[in-house]
């Protein structure tokens, strides 16, 4: 079975294509700046090289016209026809309160979809698009969504509602919902499965530590907090967002800038975190560079960042009632070891004690970098959140047939 795995931003779209008998990936590639001058879609060749080819992308369905395309190509492309391809699997950022679990795509899980633009407007309205585009160009092709705030749908009530008055999430949906969910899923099973954790009775924080990041505590397979919120913005520190901030702190520099609502999710979300403190960057390699050459506001963003994930992870290992495991993750986390190193310090009470040597020599490989007697495990694992999308579609889709 051929699977191709879509994840449609605003102006984006990220694509994979598996033989799923065996997993693996026989194309890969991204098409940039859809609706926007200098559209573009890259792809990553047989030898490992990218090659860039510029196209006219006013929409989306041009974007998904062009993958095929590619997907098609006598010189570099995966397939002979549209037709080998067996299914389409969506990552779709906010589900809400309406989907727990991936579905099979029909149009009252587009409408679903739609409904909930109001609390993701910029990501669900992309993935929509691209629904809608496969729909329009392969309308026989089963399509699946996997959400990415599925994984945390086991979370208790006290852990996800606001201390608002309760009709407001009664009306409204304003709760915690997470999200890169389908990353903390396939980290903590993979922790699971590599450190020897009882399945049943595991306590692991799991980090996602990127541009965006978030923290899950996930309690025998099931999440039971995490840091993100009503959306992406809630929890650490990040590279462009705010992360966790009074909300009377957002009225006040609302009212002394003179912003409107959206003008001031634009600032907490697109302006500040790494970004706003350093002045430098909102990419962890530029911020480091800075604070290497003396740069205070740099190293002052570093301590910030560092200091939430911490904060996090002890937090967690109080709500678990203990901690087995630490695993960090995409792409700070996975290639930043001073960012591994300064997010467990001071955690020895715990029972983590970090091989800081071989930490060191960690990027993006899958790696313990605990010393053999530390009680809680350290590790990195890379994310693989496309093959989790591809497994849902597979599984969901081979029901259909049954």
């Amino acid at each position: 079975m051929k699977i191709l795995v879509l994840n449609c931003g605003s102006s984006s779209i990220k694509y994979k294509l598996y033989d799923m008998d065996n997993e693996t990936v026989l194309a890969q590639g991204g098409v940039e700046r859809i609706g926007i001058d200098g559209a573009f879609i890259k792809v990553t060749m047989p030898d490992g090289s990218k090659k860039k080819i510029d196209a006219d992308l006013p929409t989306h369905k041009e974007g998904v016209n062009l993958v095929f395309k590619c997907l098609l190509d006598k010189d570099f492309g995966a397939i002979k026809s549209l037709d080998e391809i067996d299914a389409v699997g969506h990552r779709i950022v906010q589900g809400g309160d309406k989907f727990n679990k991936s579905v099979i795509v029909d149009k009252s899980v587009e409408d679903g979809i739609e409904e909930l633009c109001d609390l993701a407007p910029v990501h669900n309205a992309g993935h929509l698009k691209g629904i809608r585009a496969v729909d329009a160009l392969m309308p026989n092709t089963p399509q699946v969504c996997v959400f990415d705030n599925a994984f945390h749908s086991t979370m208790p009530d006290y852990a996800y509602l606001y201390a608002v008055p309760y009709e407001i999430y009664e009306k409204y949906h304003v709760r915690r919902y997470g999200f890169h969910g389908t990353s903390h899923r396939y980290v903590s099973k993979r922790a699971i499965e590599i450190l020897n954790l009882d399945p049943e009775t595991s306590k692991i924080v799991t980090c996602h530590i990127g541009n965006g990041a978030s923290c899950a505590a996930i309690v025998g397979g099931k999440v039971m907090d995490t840091s993100m919120g009503l959306t992406p913005l809630a929890g650490l520190m990040m590279g462009s967002r705010s992360g966790d901030i009074d909300p009377s702190a957002v009225t006040y520099i609302m009212d002394k800038l003179g912003k409107k609502p959206q003008e001031m999710a634009d600032y907490l979300n697109k302006e500040s975190g790494m970004l706003g403190i350093s002045g430098v960057s909102s990419d962890m390699r530029d911020v480091y560079d800075a604070a290497g050459k003396g740069n205070k506001r740099a190293q002052l963003a570093l301590k910030m960042y560092t200091y939430r994930i911490k904060k996090y992870i002890g937090s967690y290992a109080a709500a678990m009632g203990g901690i087995d495991a630490v695993i960090f993750t995409a792409g700070v986390g996975e290639n930043q070891a001073q960012v591994r190193e300064k997010s467990v310090e001071g955690l020895e009470f715990l029972g983590i004690k970090l091989d800081k040597e071989k930490n060191l020599g960690v990027h993006g490989t899958e790696t313990v970098i605990s010393t053999p007697d530390s009680r809680v495990k350290v590790a990195v694992i890379p994310t693989d959140e496309e093959i989790v999308i591809a497994r849902d579609t597979k599984e969901l889709v081979e029901g259909l047939k049954k």
